[in-house]
């Protein structure tokens, strides 16, 4: 009997490889998978709205048909960006004191002026100058709730003259070019948090806010390709193959371009080889074995890079069916491969001891404020949220993408 309960509390304690302090041994993450999904989230909003900036600013016209669809993705991520951080405070209703009592020199604090100008003065007027002649037609034309909703989103303004309409197009081109930097400053300001704490070699590093923005982007447009091929094998559509290239290609650009970045970032660490390398070869050969090599390395990046990689060398060799599946799988591995990003910068800085001579474990929850049940309802939810949105803004009925390929062309 004295034997099983020791085992017992063995068992429950934290587990150790190497030399740790005495008061680690209580060791639990104070940043667990919430602040994982958190940087995962807001990263795909800013890579979904750079999207819908190459038609809006570079007039990329192949992608007009996901414009819509990419900027009411950013939407309803952006909405749920900040529930993350919400659920992991103690005391979520004492939010608002981030606003009320500002502190200058923080970045958590900082955030909440960022994420209230990207979405009201950013997100949101640019969707409402892009849909305002719409809803002034459909409130004419729809009866019942959609009728009254598109009436109230019109705010009273229904002049649908040329000249309004020009006004529209020109501010949505204004709100596209001042959102671009703006999307870039919501995301690059998580990597800048953790690559500004110089006492962690895991996360001390100045290329750590350019990691970051590289890999919302990726995602973003990972995001967009899933999305979009989803939802036109839902609604039985065929998909438009030039949009479907174009993203392909922006995709396969962008991915690269993250790839050599952090190839850059291992190759100066090894390198430089500064205190604390021993423990860092300790996580990439051993702890984060199968979350950084297997799925951030080998299936998040080399694998979509082989597969893009062939339909930009042999675009016209490959068929069609063949290539709509190649760049599906390819953006769910991104996709899976950027939440593997996130999960061994946040966690991995955590694990090892402040002696840089051992390493702990960590065991997810299932429930309870920081169980891994709340961060799969937090991802669930963007896509409940879009799935609202598609449903009363991008409908068959109303027929997007001719409808953006026509102002594209005026603009």
């Amino acid at each position: 009997m004295m034997n099983e309960v020791t085992n017992s509390v063995v068992e429950a304690l934290p587990q150790f490889q190497g030399y740790v302090y005495p008061n680690e041994a209580n060791f639990h993450p104070v940043w667990s998978t919430l602040i994982v999904v958190y940087p995962y989230i807001t990263g795909l909003v800013a890579g979904a709205f750079i999207m819908a900036s190459l038609v809006r600013v570079f007039d990329v016209k192949a992608l007009a048909p996901v414009y819509r669809l990419s900027m009411l993705t950013a939407l309803a991520f952006l909405l749920c960006a900040t529930l993350p951080l919400l659920c992991h405070l103690g005391h979520p209703e004492r939010c608002y004191e981030i606003m009320m009592t500002p502190h200058m020199t923080s970045p958590m604090a900082i955030f909440g002026f960022v994420y209230a100008w990207y979405l009201m003065a950013v997100l949101l007027l640019e969707l409402w100058f892009d849909y305002r002649q719409d809803f002034v037609k459909w409130s004419k034309t729809t009866a019942g709730f959609k009728g009254f909703l598109y009436r109230v989103l019109t705010l009273g303004v229904t002049d649908v003259s040329e000249k309004s309409v020009r006004l529209d197009m020109k501010m949505e081109w204004i709100l596209s070019i001042v959102g671009i930097p703006s999307a870039f400053l919501l995301h690059g300001y998580v990597g800048f948090i953790f690559g500004s704490i110089k006492a962690n070699p895991w996360w001390g590093n100045v290329l750590m806010p350019i990691m970051f923005i590289l890999s919302a982007i990726v995602s973003g447009i990972a995001l967009c390709v899933f999305n979009y091929i989803v939802l036109n094998w839902i609604r039985r559509r065929p998909l438009d193959m030039r949009c479907l290239d174009a993203m392909a290609m922006f995709l396969f650009y962008a991915l690269v371009m993250d790839a050599v970045v952090e190839g850059l970032d291992v190759l100066h660490r090894g390198y430089a080889a500064e205190e604390g390398f021993a423990v860092l070869q300790t996580m990439i050969h051993e702890k984060l074995f199968y979350t950084l090599n297997i799925g951030q390395v080998g299936v998040g990046t080399l694998v979509p890079l082989l597969l893009l990689g062939l339909l930009q060398v042999l675009p016209r060799r490959v068929p069609e069916a063949t290539r709509r599946v190649m760049i599906f799988c390819s953006g769910a591995m991104i996709l899976l491969g950027v939440l593997m990003m996130r999960w061994n910068v946040v966690m991995g800085g955590q694990f090892f001891s402040k002696s840089f001579r051992g390493v702990m474990s960590y065991k997810m929850e299932f429930a309870g404020q920081e169980g891994w049940l709340i961060s799969a309802v937090i991802m669930c939810l963007p896509f409940i949220i879009l799935t609202v949105l598609v449903k009363l803004f991008l409908s068959e009925r109303l027929q997007p993408c001719e409808h953006v390929l026509e102002k594209s062309s005026k603009a």
